[in-house]
């Protein structure tokens, strides 16, 4: 990999000073990569703990063959039948793997596994995050670098991304690191290496993320295109190592799904062509479909003023171009690189704002796009608030008062992130309580079933029901179709026969099968959640909590009533006397309930 700027320009960026040899200035922004990492990972940790399940593609597709692999069964969907193969089994397999290790530790359990499988994916991205932390102090500017920091602990969309057991958060991961590769021009260009962590993430995460490294190829294309032919050459040969090392990995990914599924696949190509060549009324269309301004409304949520500061970051750029008065951050090129660098946050929301069906995990892979763009707006900002001239009106705001109102809005932005991620967990957290009393083995025997009719959604996983308890579904006024059961028969080899045997009734249009219901009877255990004044209940759908006569209360937990205010489903709201009785949170209860025997 040529490093001699001959061969590669390393033209820095218009935040960098990378082309002189002099030693930086001591900053106050500056923080070691070692403490960003103990600020990453307590943040992560924290949503390892107590993020609630947003998702329930989350539990079904990723935490249940999981289960499967390591406990010899769960809950499957139409998407692992072989008859479809959508879902990486390797990416499964290495998550059973971080489970299965604290198997072998004192005092497992299977929430233990739970949990333990989230810790490892905070540890996981809190190195990527460090990584990029570390790369974007050294190749723009140390304050770049805290407020992408800042962004990313103290934004309730990181919060929910950084310990999913979700392919875009995985994603995600493999972005930050090749995001890093491709800005660190120090010691050499690392297209190879950008290259092969996008590649990850696409095979084993999202084949869409790939879309996201576009600008940094593009960039190294049109640079040696503008350089000398032994540049292109270089050019070439940088893509073939970094495309090889990417075919590596989907062979790899080749040979485990086929071991699974029993049959040659190729899963990142059977994603793409489901969900952009799919037949009519077939694809994820048929899921839900949303207006064209959903993530703007998401991100703003999500992301507060980082978000805003975002979508800025190419006209701020632009007009700090236009009428900065010193030139010497860089020229044409500088100019490019910084653009590139903004660039894919605006590539990815333009794609997915355009697609019909729109899921907030779409935009996990493009958060530390996000965080950049924001960050590198701040500074920009910064840089000209921060105008001394007394001739300019700027220069004029005394330095004391510019720092009030620069830390008001940062304070606010950080408020607003925390109230949202704890109007969340307490509104929302329930499901992953209310499961305590099965945990010490005095509730209910050995392969009871635990029931769930309209709260079907809401199943955490089946990590939570010990002492070999199954999950099982109750017909409910939902006419779409559910989960079924892997298989536990021990054909072939053997080894978990579920992931290859084809399933019953799956189908990839969300038709209803009754096979994948039990009869109510059946039930030794049932969740449901109640609303005080909610429409009558139906057939279908009786409030099973007031019915005290056949089942009794064993964990009940507050769940957030739909019917309150949007502001207090938006955000957290203290229960304080001149809170306005309309803002006020409206609560049901979400409840584990026991069948009471009949003497």
């Amino acid at each position: 990999m040529p490093s001699k700027a001959a061969k590669s320009p390393l033209p820095s960026s218009g935040y960098s000073t990378t082309r002189h040899k002099k030693r930086k200035p001591p900053t106050p922004f500056a923080v070691k990569p070692i403490g960003a990492f103990y600020v990453f990972f307590g943040a992560n940790l924290l949503a390892a703990i107590y993020a609630p399940i947003q998702d329930c593609d989350e539990t079904f597709n990723y935490w249940e063959p999981t289960h499967y692999l390591m406990h010899g069964y769960g809950l499957q969907t139409w998407e692992y039948s072989p008859d479809y193969a959508i879902r990486s089994w390797l990416y499964i397999a290495f998550h059973a793997l971080i489970g299965s290790f604290r198997r072998l530790l004192p005092f497992s359990t299977k929430v233990g596994e739970f949990y333990f499988i989230r810790y490892a994916l905070a540890f996981v991205c809190a190195i990527c995050q460090t990584h990029m932390f570390r790369v974007i102090n050294n190749t723009l500017n140390p304050r770049i670098a805290i407020f992408f920091m800042m962004s990313m602990i103290f934004s309730p969309g990181m919060f929910h991304a950084s310990a999913s057991f979700l392919p875009s958060s995985f994603a995600m991961y493999t972005t930050m690191v090749g995001m890093a590769a491709f800005m660190n021009w120090r010691g050499g260009l690392k297209t190879a290496q950008g290259i092969f962590a996008f590649a990850i993430g696409g095979v084993l995460g999202w084949p869409f993320s790939m879309a996201l490294s576009v600008p940094f190829l593009f960039e190294e294309i049109v640079l040696a295109f503008l350089s000398s032919k032994d540049a292109l050459i270089d050019v070439i040969m940088r893509f073939t190592r970094g495309i090889v090392a990417g075919l590596l990995v989907l062979l790899f990914e080749f040979i485990i799904s086929g071991f699974f599924y029993k049959k040659m696949v190729l899963v990142p190509l059977n994603i793409m062509l489901y969900n952009i060549f799919s037949e009519p009324g077939k694809g994820p269309e048929i899921y839900g479909t949303e207006p064209w301004h959903f993530y703007i409304r998401n991100l703003m949520l999500n992301f507060n003023i980082w978000f805003i500061l975002a979508t800025l970051a190419l006209p701020l750029f632009t007009l700090k171009k236009l009428f900065s008065r010193s030139q010497q951050e860089g020229g044409t090129i500088t100019g490019l690189r910084s653009v590139i660098f903004m660039t894919p946050f605006y590539l990815w929301l333009v794609i997915f704002s355009f697609q019909p069906h729109k899921e907030e995990r779409f935009m996990y892979p493009a958060y530390p796009a996000l965080a950049l763009n924001a960050a590198m707006s701040m500074h920009i900002l910064l840089a000209a608030f921060g105008d001394s001239d007394p001739k300019t009106l700027v220069g004029k705001i005394p330095a004391k008062l510019k720092l009030l109102l620069v830390s008001m809005v940062v304070i606010a932005s950080i408020d607003v992130g925390i109230a949202r991620i704890y109007g969340v967990y307490t509104g929302y957290s329930a499901p992953l309580k209310i499961y305590g009393p099965l945990q010490n083995g005095t509730v209910g025997n050995r392969g009871d079933s635990v029931c769930f009719a309209k709260e079907w959604y809401r199943f955490p996983s089946s990590y939570h029901l010990p002492n070999d308890m199954r999950a099982k579904f109750v017909k409910s006024e939902f006419s779409g179709l559910l989960p079924g059961q892997f298989s536990e028969a021990k054909t072939g080899f053997g080894f978990w026969s579920g992931a290859w045997l084809t399933p019953s009734g799956m189908n990839d249009e969300n038709r209803e099968d009754m096979g994948k219901y039990t009869d109510l009877h059946t039930c030794n255990f049932l969740v449901d959640t109640y609303y005080p004044d909610k429409p009558a209940a139906s057939l279908l759908e009786p409030h099973y909590i007031l019915d005290e006569g056949n089942w009794k209360h064993l964990a009940c937990e507050p769940f957030l009533d739909s019917r309150t205010h949007i502001l207090g489903r938006t955000l957290w709201l203290p229960i304080l006397p001149f809170v306005p009785e309309k803002y006020k949170r409206r609560w049901g209860k979400h409840c584990l309930l026991q069948r009471r025997t009949r003497s």
